[in-house]
This record gives C-alpha cells, structure tokens and sequence, in this order.
C-alpha cells in the first residue's frame, strides 16, 4: 500500500513526512482493516512530525480522523459487517484493568495506545484498528465532513465538559481552528453566549458567522467576564490571559495535547476567587459516542478544506502556517 510516514521529525519545511510503500496490514484478533477513504489532519499530526511529541516507532504513519470502510475482518471481529462505514479515533486501545479504566476515566488509562502515534494512522490506503474503538459515522455527514468529528470534534466535546459551563453561560474560545469552531457550534445549540479571541482575522469572521457573540484578537478582553473557557491554541502565554477574563469561579479548560510555556502566574489576578485551570487528556469511548449523537442532533457544520491525498505534506505546511479556517482533510479518490 501507498502511505505517508513520519522519516525524521523536523520542522515541516524540512519535508519530514515521506511518500512511499508499505506492506499492507493485516487485522489481529479482534480488529478489521479499513479501507481510508478520508482523514482530518489535525495539530497533533504536526507536533508528531515537527517532534513536539516524538513518534512511537519509526515511519510512524499519522492520522487519527479516520473515515474508512471495512474490507476485512480479524478473528473474532463481529461488531461491524464488510462495507460498513466507520470512524477510527485518537484512541485506540486501553487496558481496560487499571484503577482508572475501572471507574470509568479510561482517557487517563495507565497504558493506552492512541492512531497514529503508537499505532499506524489514516495516511495510508490501509490501516487496522480493534472493532471496540470504532464508531459507525451519522449518515448525514460527508467522508470530508465527517473526519474532524472523530478527533478536533470529539475533544471538543469533553473539553467543554470539562470547562464547567453552566446552563446560559459565557463561554470564552481561545483560537479557532478545527476544534474550536466546532465546539463553539455545540456550546451555542445549548443555549450559551460564546466569546472568541483568535489572531486570524478569517477565524474571527467565522466565529461571528456561526453566531459568536464577540471575536476578536487572542489577547483581547472579552466585553464581559466568562463563566468558562477554552484554550485550543498551544501558546501557553494566553493561560493568564484567558484566566484573567473569567468570572468568579470559573475554569479554564486546556484543550491541547501541546502547549508552549505557561509563564509565572500571579495568584491574586490569575487563580484567587476559586477560578480553575483544567487540563483535559484525550477522551472515553462514552464522550465519542456522545458527541457524534450530539454532531447529528444539531447537526454540526464541520468548515472543511480538502487536500488530495497525496499532498499531506502540503496540508501541514499550511495548518502549521495557519492558512486556512476550520479543518483540513485528506481526500482518497481510488
């Protein structure tokens, strides 16, 4: 099979994503091989092949929204028939025993595997994934608009969980690539008012067309103080800024799997009067299932760009320097 893969991680000018031939994978007990048909391309693909977050093995294959069809099945693999259209996500696998796979929180299992990073991902023709962390796709979205959903979608979902917002509130969006727009969406359907700092003047268009109450700069102060927000940008600077625009009480949920820095916070503007500054690590099955119920319910407006397939390599350049709005996604025709 064709596939992209991470050769030596550097910056992406320095071309470290390779174009070239693999052996086709075959699926283990438990798992079916997928058929790529489409795949998001999200930041953590550019902290993978920039070596922000060092790849696993090497020629680590990226991606982890994964649209695809089933075209073969693994012993024991019942939960899904040829044909069927699926999903594979940032999550591949947990252990499902520890302390933490127990109660419920498998996103902080002790020993998971996650698409793309410690497994092969979606820029291939082919890959495998375990039936158990597939998700059949809403019909009513496309293979392009369905494959933010299953990673820039799905954090965003449990990012504004873990953000606190309250029934009515004002909720604070820090950047507003693919993840946030989509999160803004969602926010929006249950009845909240949403604030949008971002630098792109395009973002911040976008923001307002989908019915942010405000958009401007990513250092700006909102016109009123928030009950939550979030912070999608990795630039660890605006964590006091953002903290500093929240209301009593409110909490500062930090979407990002990378984050630059966090400079020295002053207690008394920063984190005094209870205000909160939430971490939010991966997801569970439970948030994937959820959020696509909700994604078909609202539905959900995925702002897409398209790329061929073949041109990954060209899709990070321009996500790194911020050249287009929403998510861009990979596209295989044959």
């Amino acid at each position: 099979m064709k596939a992209w893969w991470v050769e030596e991680p550097g910056p992406i000018p320095s071309g470290p994503l390779r174009l070239g031939e693999r052996p086709d994978p075959s699926p283990g007990p438990g798992e079916v091989l997928l058929s790529v048909r489409a795949c998001g391309v999200c930041r953590t693909d550019l902290h993978l092949a920039e070596g922000d977050l060092r790849p696993r093995a090497a020629r680590r294959i990226p991606g982890h929204e994964v649209v695809a069809q089933v075209v073969g099945l693994g012993s024991g693999s019942t939960r899904f028939r040829l044909g069927e259209r699926v999903g594979a996500a940032w999550l591949a696998r947990t252990c499902g025993i520890c302390r933490f796979c127990r109660r419920g929180s498998e996103n902080l299992c002790l020993s998971p595997t996650f698409t793309g990073w410690d497994t092969d991902g979606g820029y291939a023709e082919l890959m495998t994934a375990h039936q158990d962390y597939l998700y059949p796709l809403p019909d009513v979205f496309s293979d392009e608009k369905a494959a933010p959903l299953l990673c820039a979608g799905i954090i965003g979902y449990r990012a504004l969980r873990c953000s606190g917002l309250p029934p009515g509130g004002k909720l604070g969006i820090y950047g507003f690539g693919g993840s946030a727009h989509l999160t803004a969406q969602m926010a929006i359907f249950e009845g909240a008012s949403v604030y949008v700092m971002t630098r792109s003047a395009a973002a911040q268009q976008l923001a307002l067309d989908l019915g942010a109450r405000f958009a401007g700069p990513a250092d700006a102060i909102p016109p009123e103080l928030l009950d939550a927000a979030i912070l999608f940008a990795p630039v660890g600077a605006l964590v006091p800024v953002a903290l500093r625009a929240l209301d009593r009480g409110g909490t500062l949920a930090v979407a990002g799997i990378h984050l630059s820095d966090i400079p020295a916070l002053d207690y008394q503007k920063d984190l005094f009067q209870e205000r909160h500054l939430q971490s939010v690590t991966a997801n569970t099955r439970t948030d994937g299932q959820e959020f696509l119920d909700l994604a078909e319910r609202i539905p959900l407006r995925p702002t897409t760009v398209a790329y061929p397939w073949t041109t990954a390599d060209q899709a990070l350049l321009d996500l790194s320097r911020d050249r287009f709005t929403g998510a861009a996604v990979l596209i295989r025709t044959a």
